[in-house]
């Protein structure tokens, strides 16, 4: 079985009209709370082994910010696919993980991400900003996932948490 986390990006600033949406960077709570749910996954021990996240600033940020918090020492890497991304490709991102990686996170944009969640589990679910999903994949290999080949463990959102997004 492998493990991934769904994260999507933190809260974005659109103060700079002059930004490209990819250049938007992530606004004062944005700022707090991606290594709020960093902490967060440290205190679940939820860990991921491999970290990929779209590069667009906000995401980028959201993703190193996250991985300090949590004390991750794994590798962090960015994927232009993610970006402005279908389910059907985010599950092929994921099927590119390295195969020997237990877990994997996953750190992107609204609508791929809740629809990758309803791809892979079957369920409908909110994510709002900084929003983490917990799916278990019925799987011993990232290149075979498919399409309801996960159950939804939790989802975990800073405002849940006491933590305004």
């Amino acid at each position: 079985m492998k493990r991934l986390y769904v994260l999507r990006h933190a809260k974005s600033s659109w103060d700079d009209a002059g930004l490209s949406d990819f250049e938007r960077p992530l606004n004062k709570r944005g700022l707090e709370t991606a290594p709020f749910m960093g902490r967060t996954m440290l205190e679940k021990d939820y860990i991921p082994d491999i970290v990929v996240a779209s590069p667009a600033a906000r995401a980028a940020s959201t993703a190193k910010l996250a991985a300090k918090a949590a004390s991750f020492s794994r590798s962090l890497s960015f994927d232009e696919r993610i970006y402005e991304a279908s389910p059907q490709t985010l599950m092929e991102v994921i099927s590119e993980f390295e195969p020997k990686a237990d877990s994997g996170m996953i750190v992107g944009h609204n609508p791929g991400m809740e629809g990758l969640i309803r791809a892979l589990t079957g369920e409908l679910t909110s994510m709002p900003t900084a929003a983490l999903a917990v799916i278990d994949l019925n799987t011993d290999e990232w290149s075979a996932i498919r399409p309801g080949s996960g159950k939804l463990i939790e989802v975990l959102r800073p405002k849940e948490l006491g933590k305004l997004t």
